[in-house]
């Protein structure tokens, strides 16, 4: 049967204790004392915050403290424009300038490489450093506007090279160095960089991968690069003179650096550059403000999350991905982040879980991939580690499946606050996430973000509950992009989220609000399969496979075959396991148990491997489009672009 949207016993609830310490009950509190506004719940403050967006971000900056050199005219000018509304103008203020709030010896940073190397900062030590690469980059000419782009494992440096770089009021612009040489190029070149920080080499299952021959095809593809910083990671000392215009990071810093000053700029003026997939073409150079990023993370970290300073926070995430971006913000409350490069699954995959207790991490943040394969290794970390410190997981990157969530509960921690969380890189941010002030029900996603207009509509516009269509938002946010590079008229930021409904966001998302306010996503809209006529989302599917043992991975689509469209399922088996018929029959009977007839696959076919993303997401489209002989446009967008073989011209296929 389909997903029961009715009112279930949660799994957590917030103690009465936890819910009147928390940062969000605070912030309710003051609200309620500025503004003599009163609300009995979440939701109330919830339609509050979307019908008055105005007046709750004045409020959010007002709590959260913003740094400012300038204040502003009003926090919201042309609110009904989307896009187009203008936030806090007049105000001037500087991204970095606001993580860097603290200067103190207090530990900002601990950076931990899989091969057991480990590295702290503190704040003080990161402020003087950050100090020194800032004073070492105008005098290398770089300006405010100034592109810096960072091809860099998700280290300590890392941190100080973004905070210098937006010190200045440059751009920083990041992808992890795993990616191959036509993935750096597709996005790099768009943005023309000024400068390009990177390792000489990182570390991946204790094997050390050199970077340097990948930069030199760059530095000969890439001619705005004026000047190359070579971070030693495994090698400090690493000689750089046979790369044209690089230097050794430690020998560029300015060994005497003036005070740091910090820019003062517009609230929309470009912090970051990230990159769309680029599974359908040319990544997309999505252009974020530093206000808006600023005030969106704060507002997620402290009332979504309940991050304070004496908070452990931890993501596990590379620089190619968004929500390395969403970790660094956490410097903006003070905690102490842990980064952390390599592989998640080394030492006999207790490397994280270890991390948690040696690091006294409090927020753990991973994928649902991840969980999944803890839960397929066999893994019960409540038995194994202590795991005392632990108050909330957060989870991104795909759905998190109501298997995960029992697997949570039963074999990492039961006092403890699981947060899905959902929105991209589109946003910098999420639409849907946590709440410390609300119960986790299984399956579900807690709550609507604050500020956030999210609803779900069907194909004619329509709003939906407890019914299935499309996740859009009808408000502007303050995150919402400035727009992508080097798009005229902004054309393509328009036709990516503007251009099924006018003055609305359309995410991209299938999804359902749940009779508890929760939502459940079942996966991107444009993989939704439509076997005769019934759009099924691929999580939907995805859900069930995760409870067959003997399946590790698996990807479904639709193929066009005899006038109508019929499910197909790629599964990764366990090793020494056949796909026999006995295997097939067992899966398809989960799917048709807990789901309906519909979600059933006409074909179950093994594969060894299923292509995704660097970031690790499945590509449903590249396998559909392989599967019909389409050509699939940019294979280096993907970590195993060689995958892709295993779906051409499949004799189960053809009957």
């Amino acid at each position: 049967m389909p997903h029961d949207t009715a009112k279930t016993q949660p799994l957590w609830t917030p103690s009465p204790e936890q819910i009147a310490n928390s940062q969000l009950s605070k912030f309710q509190s003051f609200v309620e004392n500025n503004t003599g506004k009163s609300f009995d719940d979440y939701m109330q403050m919830h339609d509050w915050s979307i019908s008055h967006s105005g007046e709750f971000w004045d409020q959010l900056w007002q709590f959260c403290g913003i740094i400012e050199s300038q204040t502003y005219s009003a926090p919201l000018i042309d609110g009904d424009k989307f896009p187009g509304a203008e936030w806090f103008p007049k105000s001037r203020l500087n991204f970095a300038e606001n993580l860097l709030k603290y200067n103190d010896d207090k530990i900002a940073l601990v950076s931990l490489l899989d091969n057991g190397d480990r590295k702290t900062y503190t704040y003080a030590q990161l402020h003087h450093e950050t100090a020194q690469l800032a004073s070492a980059l105008r005098k290398q000419g770089v300006q405010t506007g100034d592109r810096i782009a960072g091809l860099m494992p998700n280290i300590g440096e890392t941190v100080v090279a973004m905070l210098a770089t937006t010190s200045i009021g440059a751009i920083w612009s990041s992808c992890s160095p795993d990616f191959g040489f036509n993935g750096i190029y597709d996005r790099f070149q768009q943005i023309e960089p000024k400068i390009l920080i990177c390792s000489e080499s990182y570390s991946y299952n204790d094997k050390r991968i050199d970077c340097l021959p990948r930069v030199a095809e760059i530095l000969k593809s890439i001619a705005s690069i004026e000047k190359t910083v070579v971070v030693g990671v495994l090698d400090e000392n690493r000689s750089v003179e046979h790369l044209p215009t690089a230097i050794n990071y430690r020998e560029f810093l300015d060994p005497t650096p003036e005070t740091l000053t910090f820019e003062q700029l517009p609230f929309a003026h470009p912090v970051y550059i990230n990159y769309s997939s680029g599974t359908t073409g040319a990544p997309k150079c999505i252009v974020h403000g530093g206000g808006g990023t600023l005030l969106q993370h704060l507002k997620e970290h402290q009332l979504h999350c309940d991050i304070r300073r004496d908070d452990v926070l931890f993501y596990f995430t590379t620089c190619g991905w968004m929500m390395w971006n969403w970790l660094v913000s956490g410097l903006a409350s003070g905690c102490t982040l842990v980064l952390f490069d390599g592989s998640p699954f080394a030492q006999d995959g207790r490397v994280l879980l270890d991390a948690i207790d040696n690091e006294k991490i409090s927020i753990f943040g991973t994928s649902a991939k991840y969980l999944s394969a803890l839960e397929k290794q066999g893994h019960k970390p409540i038995e194994s580690h202590d795991l005392s410190s632990l108050k909330s997981i957060l989870s991104t990157g795909s759905p998190l499946s109501s298997n995960s969530y029992d697997y949570i509960y039963s074999s990492i921690k039961q006092d403890i606050c699981v947060s899905s969380i959902c929105g991209g890189t589109d946003i910098i941010s999420c639409f849907i996430l946590g709440n410390p002030c609300l119960p986790v029900h299984r399956g579900e996603i807690q709550c609507k973000g604050l500020g956030m207009a999210v609803e779900i509509w069907n194909e004619d516009g329509i709003p939906l509950s407890e019914e299935k269509g499309e996740l859009v938002c009808t408000k502007p946010f303050p995150s919402t992009p400035v727009g992508f590079w080097n798009d005229t008229n902004d054309e393509k930021f328009l036709d990516a989220y503007f251009s099924s409904h006018p003055n609305i966001w359309s995410h991209g998302d299938y999804g359902e609000i749940t009779a508890n306010n929760g939502v459940i996503i079942h996966g991107r809209s444009d993989a939704v399969l439509n076997p005769g006529g019934v759009r099924i989302g691929t999580a939907e599917i995805y859900r069930q496979v995760e409870k067959v043992d003997e399946i590790l991975d698996c990807v479904a689509v639709g193929q066009e075959f005899d006038g109508d469209v019929r499910v197909i399922l790629f599964v990764v088996v366990r090793d020494s396991i056949v796909l026999d018929d006995a295997l097939i029959d067992k899966v398809k009977l989960t799917i048709r148990t807990n789901t309906t007839p519909r979600h059933v696959p006409a074909k179950v076919i093994a594969v060894p491997d299923i292509p995704r993303t660097i970031s690790g997401k499945i590509v449903e489209l590249a396998v559909k489009n392989t599967i019909h002989g389409l050509a699939v446009k940019n294979t280096s967008a993907l970590a195993n672009p060689e995958a892709l073989s295993h779906f051409e011209n499949l004799v189960e296929l053809q009957s």
